[in-house]
């Protein structure tokens, strides 16, 4: 029977720990303080903001909230973010992704300094984390490293598979399993034979972006799966990359969607702001 990795219970393991690391901060004297850019209402946008307000507020730490209309220009967006930068009461610099098409997202995420940047997407924060200094980590990537250890798996030695080579996900994965001494493969949509690169994998994480796309003829017997995917199935059910009813019996552990990696990216998130005074 295969174990049920619980996102939910781990994200609020994590965010008990980083409560109470935040308290003792407070009665030293520091307070911590995120600050969430929104441009425009997109509703998925809007849901991400709330829960990571909710998530601050949880755990003791400040959020102030900017939230801009669809209209603003990029020269305004980059103007508050330098504004932020140089705002010695904020500790991280969040601004909510997508942003609208006549905005250059790539020139937002490069003007947030690297020493703010809590979503770990900075060129400098990227540079880092591949060659092994200290900085701010992908919050998706590092909550799955924190899945695997706090359930139990072994990473060290062990041939992991990352279905995926996004700069959100794909490539921060890659390079924190080889942190942790694993063997890595990143495949991807032009990958020739990927059912047999995937079956390797005694470790398989999938962000291929495409609804339920891998079912049991890509995972071999005992490997765990981690589903980064977010879909709705035909009846408007939630569901991951992984058809997890063909796949689930095959493995000696799977997340589930809902439930599994997602919960864990807004508790990485926090680790990052606490992180920022920890200094």
């Amino acid at each position: 029977m295969a174990q049920i990795i619980d996102g939910k219970l781990i994200s609020k393991q994590i965010k008990d720990e980083l409560k109470e690391e935040v308290q003792s901060m407070k009665a030293q004297g520091t307070n911590i303080c995120l600050a969430v850019v929104q441009v425009g209402s997109d509703p998925a946008s809007s849901v991400y903001v709330n829960n990571k307000k909710k998530a601050c507020s949880y755990i003791g730490i400040e959020s102030r909230a900017y939230e801009l209309a669809d209209s603003v220009t990029e020269e305004e967006l980059t103007g508050l973010v330098e504004q932020l930068n140089n705002d010695e009461g904020v500790n991280g610099i969040l601004v909510q992704l997508p942003l609208p098409s006549h905005i250059d997202e790539d020139r937002i995420i490069r003007t947030i300094s690297p020493d703010k940047d809590v979503d770990g997407f900075h060129p400098v924060s990227v540079g880092r984390l591949w060659i092994g200094e200290k900085g701010f980590l992908s919050c998706t990537p590092a909550g799955i490293i924190q899945l695997l250890k706090r359930s139990g798996i072994e990473i060290e030695g062990k041939e992991c598979v990352v279905i995926g080579r996004s700069n959100i996900v794909g490539k921060p994965m890659a390079a924190l399993l080889l942190r942790e001494n694993a063997t890595v493969t990143v495949a991807h949509s032009r990958t020739k034979n990927l059912k047999e690169v995937a079956k390797r994998a005694d470790i398989l994480i999938v962000a291929i972006g495409k609804r339920q796309f891998i079912n049991s003829d890509y995972v071999k017997d005992g490997a765990v799966v981690i589903d980064v995917g977010m879909h709705r199935d035909e009846n408007n059910k939630l569901c991951g990359d992984v058809d997890f009813a063909d796949v689930a019996d095959r493995t000696s552990a799977i997340t589930p969607v809902p439930g599994g990696v997602g919960p864990m990216t807004i508790a990485m998130l926090m680790n990052n702001c606490v992180e920022t005074a920890r200094k």
